[in-house]
């Protein structure tokens, strides 16, 4: 029985397989999209959005951004040299013309988000140097799950070098900071960064939310929209699935957390100690300076402590801008307690 339902599965995926090639693309690599930016709640700073099992009325029209999807590979599906949509439980978003104007209730919008939001962050890091001045991070077309992991979750895997991004609530391929935390993760994976700690599991955590920020409020400025009222919220809309407070974050780069003192033992909440450290070196510097010498820095992370890798970004920082430059990310870590 079990090898007739593989002989099945592998004709429906033949099947499936000739069906998509037999659709014409436009052959452009540039298509139009409507994203979220990076989600509705922060963009238009209104707390009692709900989900509403993926209501297209739950949010307002004005939420939408109009924005350029880049790197597209031309076939009318969203694949590209940086992003890639492997699996979906809709259908796969597909347009002749590369055009994918979508809302929330279709499937196809989050197929949208994740390429979109992914697409973008790998622009910006090559914009930072890496992969031409620079090494590159994660510079191949990152694969990409919608809605395959069946829990309010999502994740980065390593062997399979996939995110998966899960639902419930707010389905987390709405929110393009956790599109980007989990982003965070397989840059770490690309720059054989060791998770061998709970130390190292929390700096993962932590530049992962600090990454979903960086980036978004990046190409929040370049679509012309303000600066975010309160920026150091972390996923705002995805957590009005699962918060009663408001604001509602998933978590603060603010928290004021330092090292050692308050440390937990748990990656999630560690982190916050990790990620306000580079949010304090972002202000300090601003994000060019800041997000370039975090990476540098990262690269071969053994696994160790934070203050391991502090003195690896200080030093990365030391040799791209300089020592004053070095001192100011070094008074960062040591408000953190971290140096």
């Amino acid at each position: 029985m079990k090898r007739a339902l593989i002989a099945i599965a592998a004709l429906a995926l033949v099947v499936a397989s000739a069906a998509y090639a037999t659709k014409p693309g436009s052959g452009s690599d540039t298509g139009r999209a409507l994203v979220f930016a990076p989600n509705p709640v922060q963009d238009l700073g209104i707390q009692k959005l709900t989900d509403q099992k993926d209501s297209a009325d739950a949010v307002p029209q004005e939420a939408y951004r109009a924005v350029t999807l880049r790197d597209l590979d031309g076939s009318g599906f969203l694949r590209g040299k940086w992003a890639e949509i492997r699996s979906e439980t809709g259908n796969p978003a597909y347009s002749p013309t590369n055009t994918f104007l979508y809302d929330r209730h279709q499937d196809e919008f989050e197929q949208v988000m994740a390429y979109y939001w992914i697409t973008e962050a790998q622009r910006y890091i090559q914009s930072l140097g890496f992969g031409s001045t620079l090494r590159p991070v994660n510079m191949r077309p990152q694969r990409l799950r919608i809605n395959q992991w069946g829990v309010d979750n999502s994740f980065a895997t390593d062997k399979q070098d996939e995110i998966r991004l899960g639902k419930g609530g707010v389905d987390d391929a709405e929110d393009g900071e956790v599109i980007l935390h989990e982003y965070g993760h397989a840059i770490h994976f690309s720059q054989g960064f060791q998770f061998s700690t709970e130390e190292a599991g929390a700096i993962s955590e932590g530049f992962g939310d600090y990454w979903a920020v960086t980036v978004s409020q990046v190409v929040r400025t370049a679509l012309g929209r303000p600066a975010s009222a309160d920026p150091a919220c972390v996923a705002d809309w995805d957590a009005t699935s699962y918060t009663r407070s408001e604001p509602h974050c998933l978590r603060r780069l603010d928290e004021g957390k330092t090292y050692p003192d308050d440390l937990v033992g748990e990656v999630h909440a560690d982190g916050e100690i990790w990620s306000q450290a580079l949010w304090d070196i972002r202000n300090a510097i601003g994000n060019v300076k800041a997000d370039t010498a975090i990476l540098e820095g990262q690269f071969g992370f053994d696994g160790g402590t934070m203050p391991s890798l502090a003195a690896d970004i200080v030093s990365a920082a030391r040799t791209l801008y300089g020592p004053a430059t070095a001192a100011q990310v070094t008074d960062a870590f040591e408000s953190r307690g971290i140096l």
